[in-house]
């Protein structure tokens, strides 16, 4: 496997050549050229599109709807799942980053600051899940956007899963551990940690000392919570009120309610009732399988790369970094990318996270030609080799490059000279 050397000045590697020979300002200036056009042309075809895709996810959530109290079988379980992973992954996920801000109508729903926050009457409108919006959007808008492949990532699966990559058993058995995580990993992983992301930015806004025994960039998790000494950043009983525990309540047990009435109307008792919650558990396990399909393999792989120190959002190396740490499924059709959750775009999203998803699908040919007009790595390939790449780097058989350092810091001091001039031509900002 092609590795980068860490060590400055000395050879690179084969698979980092590329480097040396990109102009390095012209790839800035071509990047932030065509995030502007596409930002300056959203408008009424985004809000068209945006509103397209609720209405293919909502009749998803409508099939499954009708059909969950009728006995266990596919149908209920595939469009419970797809509901539930297109409400996150385009609805919600677009508009928590802003991407309707300026060009949707109405501003007091669809908009960053409005979405899903507030309280959990608007979470159960607008976006129910096992995570809360407010802790997702400090985890995933903030700390995974900005800090990309960096160890303060708090979504770099090769940093998340070192213990089961050390772990001195075979690799067959680390794979043993696989239908579990993918198919829990909401609940058990992403709710809880994205919740201890929303609470350290609280201390550290309110100044208060992080314990010198933790490492803020340790994921927690279920076990942490229940089966060691916990986190300092909240008790078990304050998650499970505030985060999961109303989901867990009223999705799969108050929300089939209605079928209890149904049933005895029907003649049929709680059968109705009992089957819509089974419908209910198993679209959990099918829509969190599909989550990681498409969510968890979007950055990691063996041809992914890694950075020592952070960089200036919208600099040059903000921008090398989305297209290196970032890979792209198959792209084209509208069923394609609704069932890829538009995440199949993930370079153009990460180069511009506030953007709707019309633009991203506008703009992913524009982004291939210039990576390669300045030799950048453009990765696209199919999302199930992309998975099994993540589930190297999970369980150890692969790892992430680690991009060369030489030019690491050459591209932030070109970086930091570039926001010196603005601060200079702009003493205000």
């Amino acid at each position: 496997m092609c590795r980068s050397q860490q060590a400055t000045k000395t050879k690179l590697a084969k698979c980092d050549e590329w480097v040396k020979d990109i102009d390095f300002d012209a790839f800035t200036a071509d990047m932030k050229k065509l995030g502007d056009e596409l930002e300056k042309n959203q408008g009424p075809a985004d809000v068209t599109h945006l509103n397209k895709i609720i209405m293919w996810s909502n009749a998803c959530g409508i099939v499954g709807m009708l059909t969950m109290g009728f006995g266990v079988h596919i149908v209920p379980i595939v469009a419970l799942s797809t509901f539930t992973f297109t409400r996150w992954t385009m609805v919600a996920h677009h508009t928590c980053h802003g991407g309707y801000d300026k060009c949707h109508p109405n501003k007091n729903r669809w908009n960053r600051f409005k979405f899903a926050i507030g309280g959990l009457w608007n979470r159960m409108f607008d976006w129910f899940d096992w995570m809360m919006p407010e802790a997702w959007n400090v985890e995933h808008n903030n700390r995974h956007h900005y800090c990309l492949s960096e160890i303060d990532d708090p979504d770099l699966v090769e940093n998340n899963l070192k213990f089961l990559r050390s772990l001195p058993i075979p690799t067959f058995m680390k794979w043993l551990t696989l239908p579990f995580i993918t198919t829990t990993w909401k609940w058990f992983y992403y709710a809880p940690n994205t919740y201890k992301e929303l609470k350290l930015a609280r201390w550290r806004k309110a100044g208060k000392k992080i314990p010198d025994e933790v490492v803020p960039t340790k994921a927690v998790n279920m076990q942490t919570l229940l089966f060691t000494r916990g986190t300092p950043f909240y008790t078990f009983w304050e998650f499970f009120s505030i985060v999961v525990g109303p989901y867990l309540l009223i999705h799969f047990f108050l929300f089939p309610a209605p079928l209890l009435v149904i049933g005895e109307y029907m003649g049929v008792g709680h059968e109705m009732y009992i089957s819509a919650v089974k419908n209910l558990f198993l679209a959990e396990l099918l829509t969190n399988f599909h989550g990681f399909v498409a969510i968890v393999t979007n950055h990691a792989g063996d041809d992914m790369y890694r950075f020592r120190n952070g960089c200036r959002p919208y600099s040059g190396s903000f921008y090398l970094r989305q297209v290196l740490a970032s890979v792209n499924f198959w792209t084209g059709s509208d069923i394609n990318d609704f069932m890829h959750g538009y995440l199949n775009y993930q370079i153009e999203h990460h180069l511009w996270p506030s953007l709707s998803m019309l633009s991203y699908k506008k703009s992913q040919p524009l982004v291939k030609a210039l990576c390669e007009k300045h030799g950048v790595p453009y990765i696209q390939e199919n999302v199930f080799k992309r998975t099994k790449k993540t589930i190297d780097i999970m369980v150890g058989t692969s790892s992430m490059r680690w991009f060369p350092e030489e030019y690491e810091k050459k591209f932030l001091e070109k970086d930091a000279v570039v926001d010196g001039q603005k601060k200079n031509n702009n003493p205000q900002e």
